[in-house]
């Protein structure tokens, strides 16, 4: 029989389950020719997404302020992962897009992702990560899921 646990223990174990995932994808794209990349500038990169986003659309999605997000682009930029372009829609406007560095680096998170679920899969038997994510689908369901960390941690 399972013994109990307190309730405490829930959360930090999903946190610590997901930073040993966001660790080792990191890990890997270094190797893979992103050592740059960090975690706030994935969830940015996800947040700009193929359309792209302005930077007051890209705060709002990581719910954080437009100066926050515009910092995040430009630092996104001066790696080489956006570029600003001009709004065709309105020339007042800056749309960040991102570039091909940009989405070879989503794309290669995309293949290390179904790795680190095979190492799961394998460890773990694959129909028990079935189950894990079903019922965590069942717990937070995707279309609940929000980008905004950083809001997290504001007042």
């Amino acid at each position: 029989m399972v013994e109990e646990t307190p309730g405490f223990e829930l959360p930090l174990l999903l946190f610590a389950g997901f930073r040993s995932l966001i660790d080792q994808l990191h890990a890997e794209l270094a190797r893979q020719g992103h050592p740059d990349v960090r975690p706030a500038y994935g969830f940015a990169m996800q947040a700009i997404g193929r359309d792209g986003a302005t930077a007051s659309e890209l705060g709002r999605r990581l719910g954080v302020s437009k100066q926050a997000a515009g910092k995040t682009a430009d630092r996104l930029e001066a790696l080489g992962y956006v570029v600003r372009a001009d709004d065709p829609a309105d020339a007042r406007r800056k749309v960040i897009r991102l570039t091909s560095r940009g989405i070879d680096a989503l794309a290669r998170s995309a293949v290390i992702f179904e790795e680190l679920r095979k190492r799961w899969a394998d460890a773990l038997g694959a129909e028990r990560v079935r189950a894990m994510e079903a019922d965590l689908r069942a717990m937070a369901p995707l279309s609940g899921f929000r980008l905004d960390v950083a809001g997290w941690f504001g007042a």
